[in-house]
């Protein structure tokens, strides 16, 4: 079968045919672009675009929301204030096309817009322009959120800038908002499987505790020092996120299982479900990567602005004999790594396409 005619699961799309769709755009083919001030372009792993403007760099990222139906327009405004925080900027002006279904009443866009409206102001952002309607394309509130951000030149960071003997941190923990979206719309399930209605209402507030931002994360990290590159974790969770931070960097990285921080209600949750929190959408959490002689600083920083964090693993250099650089997870200290897993689509989209079936 033509693989034109192959049938694509929910998610985002393959990192594979992602590379390759933008391979295929005539002026990308060859690594060069017609305007030389797009100093970052579209890449897998890369979380925003970076635009040479002035003596400044413009930030520019878009990412929809298509898994949470509660607080929407917050969840828009802080997942794409994240890209422009783990660029290295500091998100300024935020646009939103909200489409929703028929039926839909004047309460629950104003419900939404006041969402939009808090989450921007908590992290001082402005709302600059969007688009809304209603139409049957859709059959929930969909929003595809679009946020500008500037950084000086010289500070901004990539995902394509990890170099051999680099530490690898993590920062509060994986699956936090995969957590709380969990906690939300399967309460009846999860009760079933024995968990209290009193963890279901505390994972449910993951959203804010630990919180699905990073913007205070990224700028604790820049301002420690020794970052070469940074990633937000979403779709397809930890693994998918090292694996697309090895392939933008083209390196191998080594990790810890044993530091990788999953909280207890997350494990709890995702045994109940049979769900694998590595492979779980993670926004919350924070990857960066920081020359060795600064890790420990910049895990101390962090912790002292109240974010816990760890290193959980090591940059090395991509095997000769790879056909694509590598991830491997240790699991006990001196054990042997193995290929980390691979999830071909996000934890929750499974789960949910299971449910529906």
């Amino acid at each position: 079968m033509s693989t034109r005619n192959r049938e694509l699961k929910t998610g985002k799309l393959p990192g594979t045919l992602l590379q390759d769709l933008i391979e295929g755009i005539p002026m990308l083919s060859d690594g060069a672009v017609s305007d030389r001030r797009l100093l970052v372009g579209p890449g897998v792993g890369e979380d925003a675009a970076h635009i040479l403007f002035g003596e400044n760099t413009l930030l520019a990222k878009t990412d929809p929301i298509t898994f949470a139906t509660d607080r929407i327009g917050w969840y828009a405004v802080n997942v794409n204030a994240n890209d422009i925080a783990v660029a290295g900027g500091t998100p300024k002006w935020f646009l939103a096309t909200l489409m929703m279904p028929p039926g839909s009443t004047e309460g629950e866009v104003r419900d939404i817009f006041g969402q939009i409206g808090e989450a921007a102001s908590q992290i001082g952002v402005q709302l600059a322009g969007g688009h809304t309607e209603v139409t049957p394309a859709v059959t929930q509130p969909l929003i595809c959120g679009f946020m500008l951000g500037e950084a000086p030149t010289s500070r901004t960071v990539s995902a394509s800038g990890a170099r051999p003997g680099d530490g690898v941190i993590l920062t509060k923990g994986i699956a936090i908002e995969g957590t709380s979206i969990l906690a939300n719309e399967c309460r009846d399930e999860l009760v079933q499987t024995g968990i209290s209605m009193s963890e279901i209402n505390a994972a449910s507030e993951f959203l804010t505790d630990p919180g699905i931002s990073v913007l205070k994360d990224a700028q604790t990290v820049v301002a420690a020092g020794g970052v070469t590159a940074m990633h937000d974790p979403t779709e397809g969770g930890l693994a998918t996120a090292l694996q697309e931070l090895a392939f933008a960097s083209n390196v191998d990285i080594v990790v810890d299982a044993s530091a990788v921080n999953v909280l207890s209600i997350c494990r709890k949750i995702c045994d109940a479900l049979e769900i694998d929190p590595w492979g779980l959408i993670s926004s919350g959490a924070l990857l960066a990567t920081v020359q060795s002689d600064n890790q420990d600083s910049v895990v101390a920083a962090l912790r002292v602005a109240g974010i816990e964090a760890s290193v959980i693993g090591r940059i090395e250099a991509a095997g000769m004999e790879a056909n694509a650089p590598t991830v491997r997870v240790r699991d006990e200290l001196d054990s042997v790594p193995t290929p980390i897993a691979t999830f071909e689509r996000d934890e929750l989209a499974r789960h949910f396409d299971a449910v529906a079936s």
